[in-house]
């Protein structure tokens, strides 16, 4: 896979490093030639140029590229790159560095975005994650908030404890992906039995994740009634 990385400050190159290490091939376009540090990223090909113009991107192949990442610390330089990538080149997937938080409502298809990734707004759902147990933490958004991954700690005396996947009657549009336990990560079976501690992680559209909250924090008897509510719920709207 061909990757262009906009940008070679910390960021790009650890991405770079990561995906050059993965047996990718990778791109650096970095117009400040302080930050131009070839020996940083071996195996990388480094580009003195500007991403935001059009001979840049040339020289860097963009039509040959599979995914780009706008990694720059300035948001408009991101954007227009995503939109260059994008609109000029029709590279499939782009995904764009969020630095500033009242930004993030610009980073979207109409900018070219695939993927937003905004670090203070993934910094705060880590904490929320190391200290809350039982109640639902945002972690990530795809496409545009369409689907999120949401993870839960199943506190000490869940009364879920014990039940099988299998049996829990889940809200629509959600998926248990993974289960965590102890060490191990665990792609979840229906037999596989729950137990105090484990951390959940689900793929779940935004509306249902307040139909996922009441089933885990109800009684297993009527775990499933909440998940048939939501259900109604939710056709009810469609007929509506």
């Amino acid at each position: 896979m061909r990757v262009t990385i906009a940008g070679a400050g910390n960021v790009g190159r650890s991405i770079a490093r990561e995906l050059v290490g993965n047996g990718h091939e990778v791109v650096l376009i970095e117009r400040e030639p302080k930050a131009f540090k070839t020996e940083s990223v071996k195996g990388a090909e480094w580009l003195l140029a500007d991403a935001c113009e059009i001979n840049s991107l040339e020289r860097a192949r963009l039509q040959d590229c599979t995914v780009v990442v706008a990694a720059t610390g300035d948001d408009k330089v991101n954007l227009v790159v995503s939109l260059l990538a994008k609109t000029e080149y029709g590279v499939p997937r782009v995904v764009a560095r969020v630095n500033h938080p009242k930004n993030e409502w610009l980073f979207n298809e109409s900018w070219g975005v695939d993927v937003s990734v905004s670090t203070p707004r993934l910094l705060s759902a880590l904490v929320e994650e190391a200290v809350t147990v039982g109640d639902l933490v945002r972690l990530l958004s795809f496409r545009h908030g369409e689907a999120n991954l949401v993870e839960v700690t199943l506190p000490q005396d869940t009364e879920h404890a014990g039940q099988r996947v299998g049996s829990i009657s889940w809200p629509p549009d959600v998926a248990l992906v993974a289960i965590l336990r102890d060490a191990r990560v665990m792609v979840p079976s229906a037999d596989d039995p729950l137990e105090a501690g484990d951390e959940l992680l689900f793929v779940a559209a935004p509306d249902q994740e307040d139909a996922l909250h009441d089933v885990l924090a109800t009684r297993p008897e009527t775990a499933a009634a909440a998940a048939e509510g939501a259900a109604g719920d939710d056709d009810s709207d469609v007929e509506n």
